[in-house]
């Protein structure tokens, strides 16, 4: 077996839209085989909201937007966002997303966590 992979992010199947629709989500930690690394790509529809949000126990993240722009809820705190903005995320914060006029893609990647994952769903809470 290589120790490289390469793997093209578009083409994975969607594994989000069923449960959420307006959201597209692929992801890639499985299909690159890394036991240390996820690389994830979501597409939010134009103007869609996330009524839910995350945090992890462990993990870091970091989303670098792609396409379009849109806004992410830190900890309860606003932050507008641009093409190629891209926003580290320490495990605790609570996160959620909104998609621009235009829509909003971006690239999620994640580091190491623990055997099953750590994420932790939580309501969005949106001050506005």
């Amino acid at each position: 077996m290589n120790d490289f992979a390469i793997i093209n992010l578009k083409e994975l199947d969607d594994s989000v839209s069923a449960r959420v629709p307006g959201i597209e989500g692929r992801f890639g930690r499985s299909h690159l085989g890394s036991e240390h690394l996820g690389v994830s790509h979501f597409r939010y529809a134009p103007g869609m909201r996330a009524s839910g949000a995350h945090h992890h126990t462990e993990q870091e993240e970091a989303y670098i937007v792609v396409a379009g722009s849109g806004r992410i809820l830190l900890d309860g705190e606003i932050h507008e966002l641009r093409l190629w903005d891209v926003v580290r995320i320490g495990p605790t914060v609570v996160r959620a997303v909104e998609a621009g006029p235009d829509g909003l893609e971006f690239i999620a990647v994640g580091s190491d966590r623990p055997e099953g994952g750590d994420g932790h769903q939580v309501p969005a809470e949106w001050p506005d």
